[in-house]
């Protein structure tokens, strides 16, 4: 198993993410969730990244880099450090790419892999949430009946990240074989965004409901074709992924905390010295250890393929329900120890906190 010390590429990686999560997301992390947006230039700027085209082989146009869901999560981490929300829409083609990447047919490679090596930035998503109390990624609603050589699918979903803006979206839905994925144009008849969703965070993620009524998609367009897919490896994808966009939630609000405890003075003495200060410090930087190693696990998990594929289901779900609750609890201390500060909009803790909350409850909005 890997020590997962960073080789010098991957090192290279994490400073590049870090330096431009740092210099474009966090300055702009405020404006955008106040103003319910993701600026259009940013996502220009973010394309140029190759986050997309690096792991499309050279074949279909793209660098041709080895794909590897460490680095992923490496990325993943270094710009949700930056801004949750921002870091989301800058990897939302990776929903659409990878699973045609890891499941598609080779016809479906060469139609659709082309159009995201461009120098344009453009999107693709994932459609797998629906309105639920209690949300089974493994039961879905959203029904694909076979009917001559087209599937009618019919159901809604939500929490769709950049529908609007999305030429495609892979739609999860049931048919009589177990659960398929389904590549669909969103201009396609029967398709029709219901609603933009307001939460109480990733409020400049454009999020959506998405209904189908009646959609027919060419048979051909069943992602995997005859074959399918491996939806469990697609939903342990995404849960690593998740897990460490939560993990440089984390470290935001730690770095964060650590600097207003030790300028914050009270009674002559900066409030970081204080017992209960100091101990909320020390457990979120332990907990962040803990959450990061099992996520680099995952990873690693992830990457050894079909020989490891029953510790993958259980490390990916292990990973993100101990992730989801240790970020809650650090944005948490992060309120607690700035106080009343903890509440007001010129600190980015309210915002980390808010965006926290929600991690417990999402599925497929990001792929590792």
């Amino acid at each position: 198993m890997s020590t997962f010390s960073l080789d010098e590429d991957q090192r290279q990686i994490k400073e590049s993410m870090e330096s431009f999560a740092a210099d474009e997301l966090r300055p702009l992390s405020r404006d955008c969730d106040e103003e319910f947006r993701v600026p259009p230039e940013f996502l220009e700027k973010t394309w140029g990244l190759g986050l997309t085209a690096n792991i499309i082989p050279e074949e279909y146009g793209g660098y041709g880099f080895n794909r590897s869901c460490l680095n992923n999560v490496i990325m993943a981490e270094a710009l949700a450090y930056g801004d949750l929300s921002l870091s989301l829409a800058a990897m939302a083609p990776n929903l659409f790419v990878l699973p045609i990447l890891e499941m598609g047919t080779d016809a479906q490679k060469k139609k659709y892999l082309p159009t995201f090596c461009g120098d344009k930035y453009k999107v693709g998503t994932m459609a797998i949430m629906e309105h639920s109390i209690s949300f089974d990624p493994f039961d879905v609603k959203t029904k694909a009946v076979l009917s001559n050589d087209n599937y009618v699918i019919n159901g809604e979903k939500c929490l769709v990240p950049m529908a609007d803006q999305a030429e495609y979206m892979i739609v999860i839905a049931s048919t009589d074989k177990g659960t398929g994925a389904f590549i669909v144009d969103k201009n396609a008849a029967g398709v029709s965004l219901v609603e933009k969703e307001k939460n109480m965070g990733l409020n400049a993620l454009p999020l959506y409901r998405v209904a189908f009524k009646d959609c027919k998609v060419p048979a051909e367009n069943c992602l995997g074709g005859e074959k399918g897919i491996d939806y469990t490896r697609l939903l342990c994808l995404s849960r690593i992924g998740l897990s460490a966009t939560m993990v440089g939630v984390a470290q935001a609000v730690l770095d964060y905390s650590i600097k207003y405890t030790k300028e914050r003075v009270a009674f002559g003495q900066p409030i970081a010295t204080r017992q209960s200060i100091a101990f909320m410090l020390a457990d979120a930087a332990i907990e962040i250890e803990g959450i990061r190693s099992l996520t680099w696990k995952a990873a690693w998990t992830a990457d050894q393929g079909e020989a490891m594929k029953d510790e993958l289901l259980r490390i990916s779900y292990l990973t993100k329900t101990y992730s989801a609750e240790q970020v809650f609890k650090i944005a948490d201390y992060g309120v607690s120890m700035l106080g009343g500060h903890g509440l007001i909009r010129e600190h980015n803790i309210e915002l980390w906190f808010r965006n926290a909350r929600a991690f417990s409850m999402l599925e497929g909005l990001i792929m590792a």
